[in-house]
């Protein structure tokens, strides 16, 4: 028997990625797309090129299933294999460049530091546990689609921090302040739990499902809990400290 993939969920999640393509290309045109000459050096455009090159493929993969062509899929998603691991390795790179090259070696790191590499490196740990449960589960089509389409959501936070910054400036003074400075980062982390608290309810009254979106909101609570409670642990500025002594940049 085939298995079903036209509900309304599977039809609906192009356009969903489409859309969060579109903000992340308009998040970031003023420091990126309008700038391309002008980036500091080619880690900028490693890690641009990676993170657009994901999101087309989230957007590319459910399209090639809605309208038939199965085998281009499975060909186009043997890409991610090469794709999700560059894309942790240069983040890796590109956050240990951006923190450490600002840092004399054994200085100790500020609140803002330690918050930053909680935020950009647990996220890292959320889209590998999401991509792995996705590609565990390769060959049942529903459970993988849901799981590839929740490697987005530790992404969200890049996106929502410069739209917000750029276009709604006002929503700052409702989100939580540390030392004066606003953790817009939460407006995120509340804007992707939402939605999959949504699609978990949607998911169970049209499908009956319970199995995937729930774990998912599981690993993104952990993830914005990590966030905002490691910088105020001493074994995080250790492990930080160690981080930043590698070899990465």
């Amino acid at each position: 028997m085939a298995t079903r993939l036209d509900t309304p969920l599977y039809r609906l999640s192009a356009r969903f990625l489409l859309v969060f393509l579109v903000f992340m290309v308009l998040a970031f045109w003023p420091s990126y797309f309008a700038r391309l000459f002008e980036q500091p050096n080619l880690r900028f455009h490693a890690h641009g090129i990676v993170l657009t090159l994901w999101c087309v493929l989230l957007v590319v993969q459910p399209q090639l299933l809605r309208t038939g062509r199965r085998s281009l899929h499975r060909v186009i998603g043997k890409a991610s294999y090469v794709i999700a691991p560059a894309l942790v390795a240069i983040t890796l790179s590109f956050v240990h460049y951006r923190v450490g090259g600002g840092i004399p070696r054994g200085a100790p790191l500020a609140l803002g530091d330690l918050y930053f590499l909680a935020l950009t490196l647990n996220a890292l740990v959320a889209f590998a546990v999401l991509y792995g449960l996705a590609i565990y589960y390769r060959r049942d089509p529903q459970v993988h689609g849901r799981y590839m389409l929740c490697t987005v959501f530790p992404l969200f936070t890049p996106v929502t921090d410069r739209l917000i910054a750029g276009h709604v400036p006002q929503l700052l003074a409702y989100v939580p302040h540390v030392n004066g400075s606003p953790l817009v980062q939460v407006a995120g982390f509340v804007l992707a739990d939402l939605i999959l608290v949504v699609l978990a309810l949607g998911d169970w009254r049209a499908n009956k499902r319970t199995n995937v979106f729930p774990v998912a909101l599981a690993v993104l609570v952990i993830y914005h809990v990590s966030v905002v409670t490691l910088p105020f642990v001493r074994p995080w500025g250790a492990f930080c400290s160690w981080f930043l002594g590698l070899p990465l940049s």
